[in-house]
C-alpha cells in the first residue's frame, strides 16, 4: 500500500500573531472564563446562547449570503425564487428544498438565482467589516478585545498552546483591537485563514459567535446594538432568542 496514504497532513507551527491578533500562550485564560459562567442548561450546544453567550437582553442571527457569479445573494431572494419565505430560524436546506446535509451546488443551484451555497464557517470578512462600526459604537473598549479561535482548523498546529472550552469546542485565546478582527483573512493570498469564531470586548458589552459548521453569525448585546444590526442594509439579519437552534 502507498505510504503516502498515511502521511500526516503538514501543519504550520502556531504563530505568535494570527493576522494582527496576538496568540495568548499564557496559562491564565481568565478573560475567557466568563463565557462559561452561566447556570445549568444555559448556553447549551446547538443554541444561540451556546454560540453567542447567554445573558444578553437581545440577540440577532446574521445569514451568510449565497452567491451567484461570486456576487452575494440574500436568502430571501433565493427563498422567493422557490416560493418560500425565510423565518428567524429557517435553515438553508429548507430554503432550497434539499436534504439537511446535502451540499452539492451543482445539483441545487438555480440558474439566474444562486450557484454557491452560503459560506459555512465563522463570520465572513465582508460581514465582519459591516459589523465593525456598530460594535465599536457599543463598547467602551474597542481597542481591548478578545477572540476565540477553534484549535481544529487544520493548517495550524496549536498543540501546546493553552485553550479554553466552549460547548463542544476548544479554542485558542487571541487579543487585539476590534479593528483587526478581519486581519487573518488579508495579506496572504496563498492561505485562507478563518476569522475568529468568538469576539468580545474587555467590557463584555456584546459577543459575536460563529462556528465551523454554521452558515450564520450570532450576536448578543444590548437592544440598541441589535436594532442597528437588524436595520443594516448590507446584512440579512433576524432577531432570535437564546434557546433557538442555530444553523
Amino acid at each position: 500500500m502507498d505510504d503516502d496514504v498515511y502521511r500526516p497532513v503538514h501543519r504550520d507551527p502556531a504563530p505568535a500573531f494570527y493576522g494582527r491578533l496576538r496568540v495568548m500562550r499564557t496559562t491564565d485564560l481568565a478573560p475567557a472564563r466568563w463565557l462559561a459562567e452561566h447556570g445549568p442548561a444555559e448556553g447549551d450546544f446547538g443554541t444561540v446562547a451556546g454560540i453567542a453567550v447567554p445573558g444578553f437582553p437581545a440577540y440577532a442571527r446574521i445569514l451568510h449570503p449565497a452567491s451567484l457569479d461570486e456576487h452575494p445573494v440574500r436568502w430571501s431572494a433565493v427563498a422567493a425564487a422557490y416560493g418560500r419565505t425565510v423565518a428567524p430560524t429557517t435553515r438553508w436546506h429548507e430554503v432550497i428544498g434539499a436534504e439537511e446535509f446535502h451540499r452539492d451546488s451543482s445539483v441545487h443551484g438555480l440558474p439566474g438565482v444562486w450557484d454557491e451555497h452560503p459560506w459555512e464557517g465563522p463570520t465572513p470578512p465582508a460581514i465582519a467589516q459591516i459589523l465593525l462600526p456598530f460594535l465599536t459604537r457599543h463598547t467602551r473598549t474597542p481597542d481591548d478585545c478578545w477572540f476565540g479561535l477553534w484549535d481544529g482548523y487544520g493548517w495550524l498546529d496549536f498543540d501546546g498552546v493553552p485553550t479554553f472550552e466552549t460547548p463542544h469546542r476548544d479554542r485558542v485565546l487571541l487579543s487585539g483591537p476590534l479593528a483587526d478582527v478581519a486581519s487573518p483573512a488579508t495579506g496572504n493570498d496563498d492561505i485562507w485563514a478563518e476569522l475568529p469564531d468568538l469576539w468580545w470586548p474587555q467590557d463584555r458589552a456584546w459577543c459575536v459567535g460563529g462556528d465551523v459548521d454554521l452558515v450564520g453569525t450570532y450576536i448578543g448585546g444590548c437592544p440598541e446594538l441589535i436594532a442597528e444590526v437588524l436595520a443594516a442594509p448590507g446584512l440579512e439579519a433576524h432577531p432570535v432568542f437564546p434557546g433557538d437552534p442555530v444553523n
